[in-house]
């Protein structure tokens, strides 16, 4: 073997590559995890379970062929052929989705305006502002139901507003108030971390304010508007109290159509509906979170962005 003092300098890094390789073809122990730890993740699987397994079931019986929802007969497509059959189911989804739709858009349009201006306009009444936003947020669904049917009542006959008197109307402004301020809160979370310089050396440029907002404000904000719309989309297609309550003959949404279906008893495509529109609300939720990160947020971001932190 070499003398330490005259190995040569090629000879030390073999030997350190040597023993390099040794060690990582050496056997690795694991690491003991804690009991702390195996609780942890026991709880973690249980709370999941809790979670999606009702979710599970509905898509699973979406394929039953039995009468009942209840009863399991055998696995086909027959619930979503007689989607097909019956009139009043695909009323009630068209109802859905464009209240759904209208909804999106009234939301949209409210809180990107309500965003923008808490984020680029600070002060005092921001904090105002997000207090009456977190009371929309947190007011239970009855209440809204019950103050808004008086309300449209008035608006559409003793007012004369003939157009609050249709159904869709009624339905479209009912989903709309709760998006709205779920997208306020997303726009404004969004704006908040960008720099405002780019509005002010648009304003130097002799750019016209309208432009300003155009191009430069609206563009920074545009990745949250997207997603804002897409959440008040989903979140508009399954509020079943107020559109209890506002409705009226004619146009009656999905969430009611199935409320009045539980008395006479579930049927499978009832569970073949309800799998489409989590399907689709699954694409929405997809599509949010790609074009956040294709506006270059990270998950992280990503996660702040869609709960309006």
């Amino acid at each position: 073997m070499t003398p330490p003092e005259t190995m040569t300098a090629t000879e030390t890094i073999l030997q350190a590559q040597q023993r390099d390789t040794r060690t990582a073809a050496a056997p690795r122990r694991r690491a003991r995890r804690s009991w702390s730890d195996i609780a942890f993740t026991v709880w973690g699987v249980l709370v999941m379970l809790f979670l999606f397994l009702p979710i599970i079931v509905i898509v699973i019986y979406s394929f039953n062929t039995g009468r009942l929802l209840v009863s399991w007969d055998g696995f086909g497509f027959d619930a979503f052929g007689t989607i097909l059959a019956k009139p009043a189911i695909q009323s009630a989804v068209r109802v859905s989705l464009i209240t759904a739709f209208i909804a999106a858009v009234i939301a949209t349009v409210l809180g990107t305006l309500a965003g923008i201006a808490m984020a680029r306009h600070p002060g005092k009444w921001v904090w105002w502002f997000l207090s009456l936003l977190l009371l929309v947020s947190v007011t239970p669904e009855i209440v809204d139901a019950v103050a808004l049917l008086p309300w449209l009542v008035f608006l559409g006959q003793d007012l004369g507003l003939s157009m609050f008197n249709d159904g869709i109307v009624r339905l479209s402004v009912g989903s709309s108030l709760f998006a709205t301020a779920v997208v306020s809160y997303i726009v404004r979370a969004r704006l908040v971390g960008q720099d405002s310089h780019l509005e002010e050396a648009s304003a130097d440029l002799y750019a016209k304010p309208f432009t300003t907002f155009r191009r430069v404000t609206l563009a920074l904000a545009m990745p949250a508007v997207l997603a804002g719309f897409l959440l008040a989309f989903t979140l508009s297609l399954d509020n079943t109290i107020v559109a209890a309550f506002v409705q009226v003959s004619g146009t009656t949404p999905w969430p009611v159509y199935v409320l009045s279906a539980v008395r006479s008893g579930l049927r499978p495509e009832i569970a073949a509906v309800s799998t489409i529109m989590l399907l689709l609300t699954l694409v929405a939720l997809a599509l949010v979170a790609l074009v956040l990160k294709r506006a270059g947020d990270s998950a992280t971001q990503i996660a702040r962005t869609m709960t309006g932190g």
